[in-house]
């Protein structure tokens, strides 16, 4: 299964933007892409600076002229000048760590799916045929819409940070700062869930593991283990990725040949007396949603521009093989009722159909399946927050890299720390809340989406999803309305620990804002212009066009 994906073709999904009419005479600066009237840049050379005279027949420098970046005076806020990846604090040193075609394909598989483990509740939910017909459809209603989203905007603003990236130069820094926070939060709640999956699997070795201080004690120990691999660099992580994929899908692919001889198609007709469907929902929520989150760590993809698109498109194809194919075969093949579909069921049917050894092989798959899930996740979450420090949202030293393997590692060890926390709570309520709050960032981000597209609609984007406005909102529609259900069927209880948290990290956002003024920690402008600044900037000679923020 992971070798035909490759050889398909995405025509419309990977076609180059024609805002590349105009190749630079030189390679551009790796973090920032210019609208596609700057598409050709000038090396500024001091000859060509001269200060700006003090004459009233010269217009002000703030005022737009045919050579300058487009007009953004009307953009809110007035203190957004460009629309450019802030410039790096620090960069990856060695290409080596560079993430290449096929890691990023399987760290978007973990972001998103790492296999059919978690989906037998579906079937207990709404019966075998919705199941099937539900994950065969969603991963396109669904992921295709933010997949879409996801690339252009990651190769559009290619920076770590991603989707904190684009609310920034949407809507300003609190907006970027609250993404930030709805983004994150789900991230680190949502890995706080598979410690205690592991722990789980560890305990039918070694039974104390179960409860009380064993329990305590294996789930911090995985923690620990888990961050100490992620620390080892992004490259690791993503080849990593990629054997862990082999070795948990290769059982589901036998699963699927073993039980095709023995499908019933009448089986797949079994209804269930009451359907669930707030249960079928969220399971397909659960299973397949994270599909930005690779955006995160969009400055450490080697060319972005070429690569995102086809990670995403590939990757969406194989989380739909994955899903659909045991489903459809499994439930055709075994005559278990619905209710027996629990958690873990899976391993029972490669019992049934191909014995023993398929079934410890699927049992240890779901153990290295949250290790896929966890590791993925974590550099998300860990680049996140490094892109919120290039941005000057959080202080500089959560861009500090390790020595040796160029890793956030503040951000890794932050992370860490909340994960372990989290792990003790209730599984049931990390789930839902981790639900929520990735809900209202993916409402802000085809907002921000949106609001890219009209505003900066000259911005260069090597890949543009090829529709009009109209067309654009209509993509965004479903998802959308799917994502007010998902906040809408939520428990109160839910409801206010979401709403608590976003009021934490409003605070937080001021308080860096604070921290900044009065000097107590050291930020970044996160490549923002504002416009006194400017009326006080150097112009080029006539012929030239000005320098702003260091971007030409």
């Amino acid at each position: 299964m992971a070798n035909f994906p490759f050889k398909l073709s995405f025509p419309s999904f990977l076609s180059p933007s024609r805002s590349q009419s105009k190749p630079s005479h030189h390679n551009p600066a790796p973090y920032s892409l210019l609208p596609k009237m700057q598409a050709q840049e000038i090396q500024l050379q001091p000859s060509q600076v001269q200060t700006a005279p003090q004459n009233d027949q010269k217009e002000p420098i703030n005022q737009p002229t045919p050579s300058s970046l487009m007009d953004t005076s009307n953009l809110l806020p007035p203190s957004r000048q460009t629309c450019t990846v802030p410039k790096p604090i620090s960069t990856t040193k060695s290409s080596s760590n560079k993430l290449k075609l096929i890691p990023l394909i399987f760290l978007i598989y973990f972001e998103v799916a790492g296999g059919p483990y978690g989906a037998e509740e579906s079937i207990q939910a709404v019966g075998p045929l919705y199941a099937i017909i539900g994950f065969f459809i969603f991963p396109f209603l669904w992921g295709v819409p933010e997949s879409l989203v996801t690339a252009e905007l990651a190769t559009a603003l290619p920076g770590n940070g991603g989707f904190v990236v684009w609310a920034d130069r949407a809507f300003g820094p609190f907006f970027g700062s609250l993404m930030g926070t709805w983004k994150y939060l789900s991230c680190v709640i949502n890995i706080g869930a598979y410690p205690p999956m592991c722990a789980d699997y560890i305990s039918r070795a070694y039974p104390p593991a179960a409860a009380g201080p064993g329990r305590s004690v294996a789930i911090s120990i995985t923690v620990v283990l888990l961050c100490l691999l992620n620390y080892t660099g992004l490259s690791v992580v993503g080849w990593g990725a990629v054997v862990l994929a082999v070795v948990t899908l290769t059982p589901f692919f036998l699963i699927t040949i073993l039980a095709i001889r023995r499908i019933q198609p009448k089986r797949w007709l079994v209804q269930v007396e009451t359907k669930d469907w707030r249960l079928f929902i969220n399971t397909l929520f659960w299973n397949l949603n994270y599909w930005d989150s690779a955006s995160t760590m969009a400055g450490e993809v080697e060319q972005p521009e070429k690569i995102f698109p086809k990670g995403l498109a590939i990757a969406v194809v194989i989380c739909s093989v994955s899903y659909f194919l045991p489903l459809m075969a499994c439930t055709g093949a075994i005559g278990s009722p619905p209710e027996a579909w629990v958690n873990g069921y899976f391993a029972d049917v490669a019992e049934m159909v191909g014995g023993d050894w398929l079934k410890y092989w699927i049992q240890a798959g779901a153990v290295l399946s949250s290790i896929g899930l966890y590791e993925a996740q974590l550099s998300s979450g860990a680049f996140q927050l490094l892109g919120m420090a290039d941005l000057g949202l959080l202080p500089s030293f959560f861009a500090v890299r390790a020595p040796k393997f160029d890793t956030p590692w503040v951000g890794i060890l932050s992370s860490c720390i909340i994960t372990l926390t989290i792990s003790f709570l209730p599984f049931e309520d990390i789930v839902a809340t981790a639900n929520i709050l990735y809900s209202l960032g993916m409402l802000l981000e085809f907002a921000t989406f949106l609001w890219l597209r009209v505003k900066y609609s000259d911005l260069m984007r090597p890949y543009r999803v090829p529709m009009g406005i109209p067309g654009l909102i209509v993509m965004c529609l479903f998802p959308s309305v799917f994502l007010g259900y998902v906040i809408a069927v939520a428990h109160p209880r839910v409801f206010a620990l979401s709403a608590v948290l976003t009021a934490a990290g409003i605070t937080v956002h001021y308080l860096m804002r604070y921290c900044r003024s009065s000097g107590l920690l050291k930020f970044t402008d996160g490549g923002r212009v504002d416009q006194h600044q400017q009326l006080e900037q150097k112009s080029i000679i006539p012929g030239h066009e000005e320098e702003i923020n260091g971007v030409v």
